[in-house]
């Protein structure tokens, strides 16, 4: 089978392409150093599977599933992740993402993988399926409506008001909800809770 790695840092993405190379039946034909590129590359190559990291510049490895799809593409994609994010693997299934893997599974386990997708199954590392299963939508109703509201624009102040709650209160339920999401900030966290219709 033929494959493309995705992988921003360079030392990893040379050592999991010498790697996949080992394997009797892998020919790794592509490195990429970004989403964009990657994107590229597939339309070039015509890989059977691309290998992702999700967190890459240009465009995630979720942008590029997401494009991959749009176009009707017929590579698979199989992505790395440091990350046990729920709204990261709802978003991949929907944008049919074939292999959801932890960085730091054994070679032999993601050679497997790769076989099982190639084949036209699906691979996903138990860790994180147990956390996928478990995390739905993370939030209380409560910080979903401080969420939404911060959405529409309010400032704290103006949350507190509407909600009948002081200003620390309203403080408290966002960076609640930050941690939750594992977001960088206010915005970052609406962003990921919108993308998983978490607010809705």
């Amino acid at each position: 089978m033929k494959v493309i790695v995705a992988e921003d840092q360079g030392m990893l993405r040379g050592a999991l392409s010498a790697l996949l190379d080992l394997e009797e039946d892998i020919e790794v034909i592509g490195q990429a150093e970004n989403g964009e590129r990657a994107l590229q590359m597939i339309q070039e190559l015509v890989p059977d599977i691309v290998v992702m990291d999700i967190e890459m510049p240009k465009m995630s490895g979720l942008d590029v599933a997401e494009k991959l799809k749009e176009l009707q593409h017929s590579c698979r994609v199989v992505i790395l992740t440091t990350f046990s994010r729920a709204g990261y693997f709802q978003r991949a299934m929907r944008a049919g993402v074939r292999g959801f893997l932890l960085k730091d599974s054994p070679i032999d386990e993601l050679g497997a993988a790769l076989r099982n997708v190639n084949n036209g199954g699906r691979a996903v590392s138990p860790e994180l399926a147990i956390t996928f299963w478990e995390a739905e939508n993370p939030l209380s109703e409560r910080e979903r409506e401080v969420l939404k509201l911060a959405s529409d624009g309010h400032a704290a102040g103006d949350i507190a008001k509407q909600l009948f709650l002081s200003a620390g209160t309203v403080r408290n339920y966002l960076s609640e909800a930050i941690q939750k999401l594992e977001a960088k900030n206010r915005i970052d966290a609406i962003g990921i809770a919108q993308k998983n219709g978490w607010l809705d």
